[in-house]
């Protein structure tokens, strides 16, 4: 048996400009090879072209969009009795946070031809209006969870 300690979450340092910590989250998922200051820059480059485009807050326009990419229901692979079923879990709001915020991230990365903040700006504005790819991602997941209902009596309480 484990012993009862309790690991401490890592406090985020907010985003320099808007002081949001769900921002300076972002900022370290859009990170590569430690270079925060480019992902800050390409993050603000993004939050231009919304502005720009939109005529809006670009934070709401963020904020819904994580809203509208996080999933609720995810499958998770369970072993009983020698057979793996995927069985429908509910997702952590921390969790349904990371996985909109890895959606996004790679559904802009997927894309060439126009550089990464454009392209990180569709996809955030396609988020907020309930399309894109991150969208389509967690409609999948949600329809995979639904699919293997018949197993949510597997999972853990």
């Amino acid at each position: 048996m484990r012993s009862a300690t309790t690991i401490r979450k890592r406090q985020i340092e907010p985003d320099p400009k808007y002081r949001s910590v769900a921002l300076g989250k972002f900022v370290n998922y859009l990170m590569r090879e430690g270079a925060k200051a480019t992902a800050i820059n390409l993050l603000y480059q993004a939050f231009d072209a919304i502005t720009e485009k939109t005529k809006e807050d670009p934070i709401k326009t963020f904020d819904q969009a994580i809203k509208n990419a996080s999933p609720l229901l995810e499958v998770r692979p369970r072993r009983i009795g020698g057979a793996t079923y995927q069985v429908p879990m509910e997702v952590k709001p921390d969790r349904a946070r990371a996985l909109a915020y890895r959606a996004i991230i790679n559904s802009a990365r997927k894309k060439q031809g126009k550089p990464m903040a454009m392209f990180l700006a569709d996809e955030l504005m396609a988020a907020a209006k309930n399309e894109g790819e991150a969208v389509k991602r967690r409609e999948n997941m949600h329809k995979l969870a639904e699919a293997n209902r018949a197993f949510a009596h597997y999972a853990r309480f």
